[in-house]
C-alpha cells in the first residue's frame, strides 16, 4: 500500500501484516492526544519512497518507540513500536484510499498500563 502525509513531502510504501484487521488506537498519554488509529507492519514492512529528510522523530520517556512525522505538514506517518521491536505502527489514516471513519469501532489498547512501565 502507499501511504502520504498530507502535503505530499513523504510517501511510504507499506505492507502489512494483516491488512486492515490490525487497526487499534492506545490510550497512552500521547497516543490518546493523537488519536490516529494505527495498523501493523513488519520491521522491514515500511520503504521511504520520498522525504526522508523530511520527516522528524519524537521520543519521549523510555524513548523505546520512536515516532516519525512529516516537518512540513506534521502528519503522523508511522512509528516503531515499543511493545514489540520487530512491528511498525503505520497512521491508518495516511493510507491511500482508506478512511479509518468507514472501520469503526477501532478498539482501544491499554497503553496506560504498557507492561514497559511496570
Amino acid at each position: 500500500m502507499k501511504a502520504t502525509c498530507h502535503c505530499g513531502a513523504v510517501v511510504l510504501e507499506v505492507t502489512l501484516t494483516d491488512g486492515l484487521a490490525t487497526a487499534g488506537r492506545c490510550d497512552c498519554s500521547f497516543c490518546r492526544r493523537r488519536a490516529a488509529p494505527a495498523v501493523t507492519a513488519p520491521k522491514d514492512g515500511v520503504t521511504i519512497l520520498q522525504g526522508a529528510d523530511k520527516l522528524t522523530t519524537y521520543q519521549w520517556g523510555t524513548k523505546t518507540a520512536k515516532h516519525h512525522f512529516c516537518s512540513i505538514c506534521g502528519i503522523y506517518m508511522y512509528h516503531n513500536r515499543r511493545s514489540d521491536p520487530n512491528e511498525i505502527g503505520v497512521n491508518m489514516g495516511t493510507l491511500d484510499g482508506v478512511n479509518p471513519a468507514e472501520h469503526e469501532p477501532i478498539p482501544w489498547l491499554d497503553g496506560v498500563n504498557h507492561p514497559s512501565d511496570r
